[in-house]
């Protein structure tokens, strides 16, 4: 054992040999940082905090829709209506009625209304006695303006965020 540690201390590496260990270890080191350790480059970062981000407008304007439809009037005939309806058309139905158009939008927030829907069908709602067609978002709505406003400042505070 003697002669193994004598041999070990009296070792001394050449100049390739450092070289090549430097090298070797930061190979290593890059290897197990993105392979294991959570690196990411900074496009994929990006991506995914727009992911993030878009996600989140999204479930919050399904929120706000969710609120909307079951504070309606007939909320009970939309419930059976979505209820009734096959799952691809769920979407079509809220964004057509405009339950997830807010503010001065032009167009309906992507991806919010196939989550309004899954939340209000996971709701608890009586069965249905009105064969009424679904309603549209402008109907009713009179006491919710002041909800109805501040989640449209929240959800234009985002999208500036975002750009």
């Amino acid at each position: 054992m003697a002669n193994l540690s004598n041999r070990w201390n009296a070792y001394r590496p050449s100049k390739p040999v450092w070289l090549w260990s430097c090298v070797g270890a930061a190979v290593l080191t890059t290897i197990v940082g993105f392979g294991f350790g959570g690196w990411v480059t900074g496009g994929t970062a990006q991506e995914r905090a727009d992911t993030s981000t878009h996600d989140a407008v999204a479930a919050l304007a399904a929120n706000v829709c969710t609120q909307r439809v079951l504070a309606s009037a007939d909320a009970v005939a939309l419930y059976s209506e979505l209820e009734a309806a096959r799952s691809w058309d769920r979407r079509k139905l809220l964004d057509e009625a405009g339950w997830t158009t807010f503010g001065d939008a032009g167009e309906p927030v992507s991806g919010a209304a196939a989550l309004c829907a899954t939340q209000i069908l996971a709701t608890d709602m009586p069965a249905a006695t009105s064969d009424a067609p679904l309603a549209d978002a402008k109907t009713g709505l009179e006491n919710e303006t002041t909800a109805h406003d501040s989640a449209t400042r929240i959800l234009q505070e985002e999208a500036e965020n975002v750009s």
